[in-house]
């Protein structure tokens, strides 16, 4: 037992020599200052310093892997230069922790990055809100270059998505450039998001007394020989309504690029008015009885 007793208070002995010879080799170094403000750059700091940046390097890239890994080369190129000042960020934050372990007092320095942070957040608020809602975009495919969006009552097909804006063109050939939040913050109409074919429709009413079954096979008659309506679905008529001074029909039919469906709503408009005066099928007006009450027009009168 005795034996066993020495060995360990000699194991003990070593162990703390070694740790002391350790602390004494990382110790190593400058000492500025004294007291509190007294500034260590030994070489444990300078150790502290590789061991953190290749930590932080490791996390970071960790980071954007996860971040990149269902995008496509363009949409990383985007974001990669995004994640650029994502990294500066990081190794200032890391630098100053650094510098509080070597016994710099960083506190005014904190103090008025805050402030200017604080002041520099304010003036662009919404330009990080655009850059935020660019990463979500792309991160999470809520919205790809071709797909055609409603934006405030304006159609548009997507042609380039940024960080900080998307392009639209127009269907009178304008390009309007659109704030990433907006598709966040705002209710915006995607056409596409679930599949290229939407349903279209063009509505028109005919007089009391009609043949409404006439008026259905001319609602479909055409749309029939129309190239851009697809065949499957089928376009078909709904009975919408018994109106004031109509009854009104809908011609329901499936594009596979409701992009150009003004153009195609138009040419239908035309052909239904050729097959509906073919047919002596009427379109009316709007009718009003007005009333005129006769009577004394002078009160003054006795």
């Amino acid at each position: 037992m005795q034996d066993e007793d020495i060995t360990d208070k000699l194991s003990e002995v070593v162990k703390e020599d070694i740790w002391g010879n350790i602390k004494e080799v990382l110790n190593l170094g400058f000492h500025f200052g004294e007291g509190e403000n007294q500034i260590h750059i030994t070489l444990g700091l300078l150790l502290l310093v590789i061991l953190s940046y290749f930590i932080t390097r490791f996390l970071l890239k960790w980071i954007r892997r996860i971040f990149t890994r269902k995008m496509d080369e363009t949409d990383k190129l985007k974001f990669f230069s995004f994640f650029k000042f994502v990294n500066y960020v990081v190794y200032i934050i890391v630098f100053f922790a650094i510098l509080g372990f070597a016994g710099v007092n960083v506190t005014p320095v904190l103090a008025a990055s805050a402030a200017l942070l604080v002041g520099l957040g304010l003036a662009l608020q919404e330009i990080f809100q655009d850059v935020i809602g660019g990463i979500l975009i792309m991160v999470d495919k809520s919205l790809l270059v071709g797909d055609i969006v409603e934006v405030e009552g304006r159609v548009g097909r997507v042609v380039d998505i940024k960080l900080r804006t998307t392009r639209t063109i127009t269907r009178d050939d304008k390009i309007v450039v659109i704030p990433n939040h907006k598709f966040i913050s705002d209710s915006i109409i995607n056409y596409t998001q679930n599949h290229k074919t939407t349903r279209e429709f063009v509505g028109v009413g005919v007089a009391y007394g009609s043949d409404t079954q006439k008026v259905k096979e001319l609602l479909l008659q055409s749309v029939a020989e129309d190239s851009r309506i697809l065949k499957v679905p089928k376009p078909f008529v709904s009975f919408e309504d018994f109106g004031d001074s109509s009854l009104d029909f809908r011609i329901n039919f499936f594009v596979s690029d409701s992009f150009v469906d003004p153009f195609i709503k138009s040419d239908i408009r035309f052909k239904i008015d050729a097959l509906f005066r073919e047919n002596d099928i009427t379109i009316p007006f709007p009718q009003r009885d007005i009333h005129i009450k006769s009577g004394d027009l002078n009160p003054d009168k006795t």
